[in-house]
């Protein structure tokens, strides 16, 4: 091997090398969104598949251009959906009192005559609600 491969050659083969990872991120994205759309047909995603696949950058590029709104839109409600999720685990797990709980809380509570049958149905109302 000769010498003549230096810093700057090595630091021009990382950048490129990152080009091509970053390239093959994005294809993997519009690959995912395109069956991830909804509103595609099963022939518009054959479509944009094979288009993507034998032409990719002006694939890629032509996808972005026409559905990259609708691609956004869509990560961002799955995103959300995602974050809902884990929410209402995180909630579960944490162990909040059940809804039968309360109302059995409310109960003794009524039974015991702290609350009146009134505020009961009140509060009642508020847990079911």
């Amino acid at each position: 091997m000769s010498d003549s491969y230096g810093l700057w050659d090595v630091i021009v083969s990382i950048f490129w090398f990152m080009i091509l990872v970053a390239w093959i991120s994005l294809v993997i994205r519009v690959i995912a969104d395109v069956f991830r759309d909804r509103d595609l047909s099963g022939g518009a995603k054959a479509f944009w598949c094979l288009f993507i696949i034998f032409v990719p950058w002006l694939g890629v590029l032509i996808y972005l251009i026409a559905r990259g709104d609708s691609m956004n839109r869509r990560s961002i409600e799955a995103a959300q959906a995602q974050q809902q999720q884990f929410r209402s685990y995180v909630q579960e797990t944490a162990g909040g009192a059940s809804t039968a709980d309360e109302l059995g809380k409310l109960a003794q509570l009524r039974d015991s005559g702290t609350i009146t049958p009134a505020d009961y149905e009140q509060a009642k109302a508020k847990i079911l609600a």
